[in-house]
């Protein structure tokens, strides 16, 4: 038979992209702040020799059907969403894995999220015809196509109309944190978020953590059911991975990690430059509460 040729199973096995079982857990798409679409993140996965992706656009999981239908069986896509929370008053973003795509109290909040950021992106839009910059709401809803508009989008299209030079430019000048057109986002509290995460079967992690993840912030969250920490990003300086894993052994916490991928634009969070082993994602997975 064919398939027991050697030479028939030697190129099947060299047409295989090599795994390295690493995973990369935080990334964005078209359909919310990234450049990529599910489809494009699906090829540079196997490309990069992932595992497994996760995608975890900004309050929506409208990009998870699309790369699974690509990916079939040869990469793994895990359903994630990134949820824009609040804790002690100040801005947390958590990561939610393994959730279920169906799960009504998920969908209706971050539905909720979506209707609000919909709001603010045309109330920046306002704010910089105010300051001269000529732009229309509607037509740049139309431009950036049906993903979560937030900064990044305005950034992007205010570059591409040449109203700013860059899109650095168009923060330094406008959309920074505190930027003349900047609003605060609507944001859920965390421990809400949480809830949310795992009564949708899956397990919350904290994204890219702050200098306030500390034992005190930790023991808090993990009474309220949280699963993981992100240990391996690109911002973090030398020593903080190491310093994360520590906590996160402390309160018997999984650890997470991944590029924040947003484009080809940004080379140091490139996809795959960084993750979790395969027995981290094994670890992670049985956190779910599924």
């Amino acid at each position: 038979m064919p398939a027991r040729q050697p030479f028939t199973a030697l190129c099947r096995a060299a047409a295989r992209p090599t795994t390295t079982g690493r995973a990369d857990l935080h990334i964005h798409t078209t359909h919310s702040d990234g450049t990529y679409t599910p489809a494009q993140i699906v090829e540079l996965g196997r490309r990069s020799g992932l595992a497994a992706v996760a995608l975890t656009d900004h309050d929506t999981l409208a990009g998870v059907p699309e790369a699974q239908a690509v990916a079939g069986s040869h990469l793994e896509i895990i359903a994630g969403v990134e949820i824009t929370a609040e804790y002690r008053a100040r801005e947390l973003h958590l990561l939610g894995y393994f959730v279920r795509l169906d799960d009504g109290p998920l969908i209706a909040a971050l539905a909720y999220l979506r209707g609000h950021r919909d709001k603010r992106f045309r109330e920046m839009v306002k704010r910089l015809r105010q300051q001269g910059v000529a732009l229309d709401a509607d037509d740049l809803c139309e431009q950036a196509g049906p993903g979560v508009l937030g900064r990044r989008n305005l950034a992007v299209l205010l570059a591409q109309s040449g109203q700013v030079g860059s899109v650095r430019e168009a923060f330094v000048r406008y959309l920074g944190d505190n930027g003349t057109v900047t609003l605060p986002k609507v944001r859920l509290p965390v421990e809400e978020a949480i809830a949310l995460v795992r009564g949708a079967g899956g397990v919350a992690a904290w994204a890219h953590p702050s200098y306030d993840c500390n034992r005190e912030s930790l023991a808090e969250l993990s009474r309220w059911g949280l699963g993981a920490i992100e240990a391996d990003y690109p911002a973090h300086r030398t020593g903080r991975g190491r310093e994360l894993r520590a906590l996160a052994a402390v309160f018997n916490l999984a650890v997470t990690g991944g590029s924040d991928c947003h484009g080809p634009d940004q080379p140091r969070r490139a996809l795959g430059v960084c993750g979790v082993s395969a027995d981290e994602l094994r670890i992670l997975r049985g956190r779910a509460t599924r």
